[in-house]
């Protein structure tokens, strides 16, 4: 069994995989609850790979391999896909990861890829399997996070799922349809201007807010919440099996 980690920036993603079967996943707020959850102790893991966008690893990665194999996924490991993106040493691994997960699921394809996380990270791959970038834009907690912090009055407003007021009648309801409303039409947006170069585009759509942007939307997508996860597993089988 393989176990993958996704370190991102709100929230630790775990699985296990059976080959190309995930198994279980999990969702922990620090590395500690990671290990208290004795994932070593009742499962047999043979390999394990670990991505972060954060910084100060070490220590993790020196726990992890006290109990198992760890691949650490950094801008040198090698994929399963022609990577001509311009600054590779800053591509996140989140992202790569991602592009990964689409093209296992639709290789061969000219696919974009959605990760509506903390940022809205859009990633494309060729029908030549080859990732070319993409765009990077705020996420729905950090837009209202950013109204409330950079101006003097405007208060923090959460998330509403429910919301669908365009015209907002007061100050609540216009940040709502600000950030969720704004969010929907930039991504809808985007996806069109693709549609408009590659006619033939497959839209993947993942991530922690993917339940809120997949009823939304009124693009054709396909939608699965574990695409980094997936594409971790099959990096690191690429990389065994090397």
């Amino acid at each position: 069994m393989q176990l993958v980690i996704d370190v991102g920036n709100t929230r630790i993603k775990a699985a296990l995989f059976q080959q190309s079967e995930l198994k279980k996943q999990f969702i922990f707020g620090t590395t500690d609850e990671l290990f208290s959850a004795n994932l070593f102790e009742i499962n047999t893991i043979n390999n394990c790979i670990v991505a972060s966008v954060v910084n100060e690893m070490d220590v993790f990665v020196s726990q992890l391999k006290k109990k198992t194999n760890v691949l650490l996924f950094t801008s040198e490991t090698s994929v399963p896909l022609k990577n001509n993106y311009e600054s590779i040493q800053t591509l996140g691994s989140d992202r790569l990861a991602s592009a990964v997960g689409g093209n296992s699921l639709f290789p061969n394809k000219n696919i974009l890829i959605i990760d509506a996380g903390t940022c809205i990270k859009y990633n494309f791959v060729n029908k030549l399997n080859e990732y070319i970038g993409g765009a990077i834009s705020p996420g729905l907690e950090m837009r209202f996070k950013a109204l409330s912090t950079f101006t003097a009055r405007l208060p923090l407003v959460e998330k509403e799922e429910s919301f669908e007021t365009v015209i907002g009648k007061n100050t609540r309801e216009s940040i709502l349809s600000g950030v969720e409303i704004g969010a929907v039409a930039e991504m809808e947006g985007i996806i069109s201007l693709y549609q408009q170069m590659y006619s033939d585009l497959i839209v993947v759509l993942t991530g922690g807010d993917v339940n809120f942007f997949e009823k939304r939307l009124k693009k054709p997508i396909f939608a699965d919440q574990f695409l980094i996860l997936k594409g971790l597993n099959v990096i690191l089988d690429y990389t065994i099996n090397a």
